[in-house]
């Protein structure tokens, strides 16, 4: 009588694919969650540090400061809401008298500045820094002046405070 010969079935059972497809599931599942999560803390960093608000910020700190700077410390007109101010200086360095101004100003949700001519008065230019401005207000004691703004585009909001010493006689 011949005998019967054992074989053994090389393959997967359905409860090992069972197992092992719900793990990879898991894994997979979870290594998704982190991604996602990842790239949405990534935009929530960048529109933070790239965002209108904050860039307009940076541009309207820096126009006001290199403006004061060069604005003489003995004359400025400032408005009693602190709304505006306007700022004298030389147009170069041969001038012996003041024969510039500068007016920054807020209009319309957008921080401007007005530069002029003093005589005969007459306005050359008038430039908008930023826009998104919901407040601005400037003050000034002695040789300093100084521009609290608050921007905001509806989904930020920041305060840019600048404060800048004018150095001309």
């Amino acid at each position: 009588m011949p005998k019967k010969k054992l074989t053994t079935h090389q393959g997967f059972t359905i409860t090992e694919l069972m197992v092992t497809t719900v793990i990879s599931v898991i894994v997979i599942s979870g290594i998704s969650v982190l991604l996602v999560d990842g790239q949405r803390g990534w935009n929530a960093m960048y529109n933070l540090v790239y965002s209108d608000v904050v860039t307009d910020g940076y541009v309207a700190r820096k126009s006001f400061d290199s403006v004061m700077r060069k604005a003489s410390r003995e004359k400025y007109l400032l408005d009693d809401g602190g709304s505006w101010i306007e700022i004298y200086y030389y147009a170069d360095d041969d001038s012996a008298v003041l024969d510039r101004y500068a007016r920054f100003f807020e209009n319309n949700g957008e921080l401007n500045i007005e530069y002029g001519r003093l005589e005969p008065r007459e306005t050359l230019d008038i430039q908008t820094i930023c826009s998104n401005v919901s407040r601005c207000t400037f003050k000034a004691a002695g040789q300093s002046a100084q521009m609290t703004l608050t921007l905001d585009d509806g989904s930020q909001t920041i305060t840019v405070v600048s404060s800048a010493v004018m150095h001309n006689k």
